[in-house]
């Protein structure tokens, strides 16, 4: 049956309230909103029942109303519709007493809207609730009791209590009936504000000694189907004469009132006078039984007429209270009169922010003019008083946008930075317009989430560290640390070692780094004499998407250890046969043996040497440089001394602890070859030689003689040749031009100790007039002695007669010049 109800209803409605309601609404809040629909449905609807489509009403596609998160928003407590957004229709959620929910206010409906985010839509419903006649008229009281003097004219009416139905229209009070009707008839009249009142006129006079208790019964019927009723009985007594009846000298009596005035506050004052005397003379006052009870607002003095404030009034409730008075004299006649109490209203309600809607956290990367909230404010006060300014206290980065009648956005005003702030208290105030103004405020949290905005940044610009060599692999070197501002995985900071390349290898044969905690370890031993220091660039990278990064560059020096002996260059040591420094037995004191030349491979004070002889066959003899390692005479040379020394000198560096290599010396004193010979031969004893040792010294000597011939016929040619040039520009009479070599320095010797001679010349494009200055070496020739003592009588007698060491000294002057300067420059030419 209310399906059936639904269908003629809707049928009847929806062209009408599509084409009325939609021009009406679109007029009155085009700008508020988007599009306004409206429905009609019968009262009691079961839970779930359909209400309407608004998906094809409002022209949205489903998907439309997902993504926009469609919802209904309503200020009340009870939600009676329910949206099905994945069907776009709207069913019953609650079930609706269309009493309960206008009361006697037609026609009666509620109101809602439907709201789409992103953009903001707002699409108003509204659903009227038909009446269905599930309501009986009711009479407040059980009996109504009636004195009537028996001189009453015919015509006097008297106020009967109305019946209330709860039900409006068709399924309303419509009709009264009086039985029995012999003495009175029945009549209803309409007030101005639509409600009605019922009397009943005297049609009959009245006789006292006849009947003096009248039985009435006065049924109340409505218009629905079935039709209910509701009955109540009237007892009517019949009193003696009294043939004047009160009269009040108003017929309305208007006054206002403020809400919530304290109780026992004076509204206004009844006036009625009665011309009888005595008893019958007496008027009390009272609220007429036609109206509903006012002694829930008001009180009335029955003696004095006086009305006060009984209770709480509340403007919000009912903005103006109409209701009748009767004035009743001794006698019972009555007389009425209507009161009309305006109610003011006062500024006692706080706004109301409800928030219909708020994102947190927010992404801080969020653009300016981003969205994060809605919220709806209403005052229940009206005009001034209801009113309502928003705004957002403090200095948050956020405003309130008001586009739609009461709504509100909250939107970003610049740009968020979650390094800054990553939350804040949203404080939003709302305030009224009144007299004094009432406002209230709610808070709200708002969290910011993290975008990967920021690079890891390192502690230092350059990292530096030094490592001794010869470590062991492993060895934990430094550590790089990076901080990166944001949170989470976005700064999670991962280190990386960037490749590059060390003298030829890549890096990460060198160094590793562990990609969490930033420590760089060595990945082999170091060797100092191979790698002093070398550079490399460590990455640090967060954990974002897309990751950022940062380099650095690391400085690792690599610190020396004595882990080095010394070597000797200079004597070198053979094993063949003996290598001797010649000193002449007429050498000074402080005269230069030799130097002991030595190298260590290590740096700084572990490079540091230091000569000492160890073992000398004469202590007194010879001395060692502590620092340069020459060996000299600290004393005359006599003939006592032997022929042969063997010195042992250490060389030490200044490391800790400190390594040292040894070197033998052997010295010879003496002044002529062979006498080395016969006193070197006991050297030899330890040690074997080949059985072709004196085929070799033969050959030696061979090739020395005919180089030195070669060299002397050379040098003989050159100087003839440059002197007959000579001669020639001589008689050319030409300038003569000076011309002076540079100084030249035979080399000539083993490994670092060179035999040096210096040679000071002065040449004229004559020849003959050149000179030459010999100068003495630093040191004799370095002899190789070998051999048997026959071999070396031999080799006496075959050069008897000559200097050795000067002939050998001249041979190697020679050859130096000729193979230094050319034979064309050589200074024996």
């Amino acid at each position: 049956m209310a399906f059936g109800l639904f269908q003629r209803v809707t049928s009847f409605f929806v062209p009408s309230v599509q084409v009325i309601s939609s021009c009406i609404f679109l007029m009155l809040f085009l700008i508020q909103v988007d599009a306004q629909i409206r429905y009609s449905i019968p009262e009691e609807m079961r839970k779930g029942s359909l209400i309407g489509n608004v998906a094809q009403d409002l022209g949205l596609d489903i998907k439309r109303l997902r993504s926009g998160r469609a919802r209904i928003v309503t200020g009340e407590n009870v939600q009676y519709a329910e949206l099905k957004t994945d069907k776009g229709t709207l069913v019953v959620n609650e079930r609706i007493d269309r009493e309960q929910l206008c009361g006697d206010v037609t026609p009666c409906s509620f109101t809602f809207e439907i709201l789409l985010e992103n953009p903001m839509e707002l699409h108003p419903v509204t659903i009227e609730v038909l009446d269905v006649n599930d309501n009986a008229p009711t009479f407040q009281s059980k009996r109504l009791d009636f004195e009537i003097s028996e001189s009453v004219t015919i015509g006097s009416r008297f106020d009967l209590e109305a019946a209330r139905d709860a039900d409006v229209g068709e399924n309303g009070l419509q009709n009264y009936k009086l039985n029995p009707s012999d003495y009175f008839a029945f009549k209803q009249h309409l007030n101005s504000d639509g409600s009605n009142y019922i009397q009943m006129v005297l049609q009959k006079a009245l006789d006292r000694e006849k009947q003096s208790h009248l039985n009435l019964k006065l049924v109340a019927v409505d218009g629905g189907s079935p039709q209910r009723s509701g009955t109540v009985n009237i007892n009517v007594v019949v009193l003696d004469a009294n043939d004047n009846t009160p009269v009040f000298n108003q017929s309305i009596y208007k006054a206002s009132v403020m809400e919530n005035s304290p109780r026992g506050t004076h509204i206004l004052q009844l006036n009625a006078t009665d011309i009888d005397g005595g008893a019958y003379g007496l008027i009390t006052f009272s609220f007429s039984k036609s109206n509903a009870p006012m002694s829930d607002f008001f009180e009335i003095n029955e003696f004095t007429g006086s009305i006060s404030v009984a209770n709480d009034i509340d403007f919000e409730k009912d903005q103006k209270i109409e209701f009748r008075v009767e004035a009743k004299d001794q006698g019972g006649l009555t007389d009425t009169s209507k009161v009309e109490i305006d109610i003011i209203d006062e500024n006692d309600n706080e706004p109301v922010i409800n928030v219909m809607s708020f994102t947190t956290p927010v992404s801080e990367d969020a653009p300016v003019g981003t969205t994060i909230g809605i919220i709806n404010v209403k005052d229940l006060d009206s005009d001034e008083n209801g009113k309502v300014r928003c705004s957002v206290e403090g200095s948050a980065p956020l405003e309130i946008k008001s586009n739609i009648r009461n709504y509100y956005a909250l939107v970003t005003i610049s740009p968020l930075d979650r390094e800054s702030l990553s939350e804040f208290n949203i404080t939003i105030i709302a305030c009224d317009s009144g007299k004094p103004p009432l406002s209230v405020n709610k808070t709200l949290n708002l969290k910011i989430s993290d975008v990967n905005d920021n690079s890891p940044v390192f502690l230092r610009t350059v990292y530096s560290a030094a490592i001794s060599e010869n470590n062991y692999p492993g060895y934990s070197v430094l550590s790089v640390v990076a901080k990166d501002p944001d949170e989470n995985q976005n700064a999670r900071v991962s280190y990386i070692l960037e490749e590059c390349d060390i003298g030829g290898s890549p890096v990460s044969g060198y160094i590793s780094v562990n990609s969490e905690n930033g420590v760089i370890s060595a990945a082999r031993s170091f060797d100092y004499e191979q790698t002093k220091e070398f550079m490399c660039v460590i990455k640090a990278q967060d954990g974002g998407s897309p990751p950022l990064s940062t380099n650095v560059t690391v400085k690792i020096l690599v610190q020396d250890q004595n882990d080095n002996a010394p070597q000797v260059l200079y004597p070198v040591q053979t094993g063949g046969s003996l290598v001797a420094e010649m000193v002449p037995r007429s050498a000074d004191v402080g005269y230069l043996v030799t130097k002991v030349v030595a190298v260590d491979v290590d740096s700084g004070q572990n490079a540091w040497l230091s000569y000492k002889l160890q073992k000398a066959a004469d202590r007194a003899l010879f001395e060692v440089g502590l620092q340069n390692g020459e060996i000299r005479t600290i004393r005359q040379v006599t003939d006592k001394d032997a022929v042969k020394q063997r010195l042992t000198v250490i060389v030490e560096d200044n490391g800790q602890p400190s390594r040292s290599a040894t070197v033998i010396v052997n010295v010879a004193v003496a002044d002529s070859f062979p006498e080395v010979l016969s006193e070197f031969t006991d050297f030899t004893h330890d040690k074997e030689y080949n059985d072709n040792l004196t085929f070799y010294l033969v050959l030696a000597l061979a090739v020395v003689s005919f180089l030195f011939i070669t060299c002397v016929v050379v040098i003989i040619s050159v100087k003839i040749y440059r002197w007959r040039q000579s001669r020639i520009l001589y008689h050319s009479n030409l300038p003569v031009i000076p011309y002076y070599p540079p100084r030249y320095s035979d080399t000539l010797g083993t490994a670092t100790l060179p035999h040096v001679y210096n040679y000071d010349t002065c040449r004229t494009t004559d020849s003959r007039k050149s000179d030459i200055k010999y100068m003495q070496p630093m040191s004799q020739s370095l002899l190789d002695v070998g051999g048997t003592d026959s071999e070396a009588q031999n080799f006496e007698k075959q050069f008897a007669g000559s200097n050795m060491s000067t002939l050998v000294s001249t041979l190697n002057k020679a050859i130096s010049c000729c193979c230094s300067v050319g034979p064309e420059r050589c200074l024996w030419c």
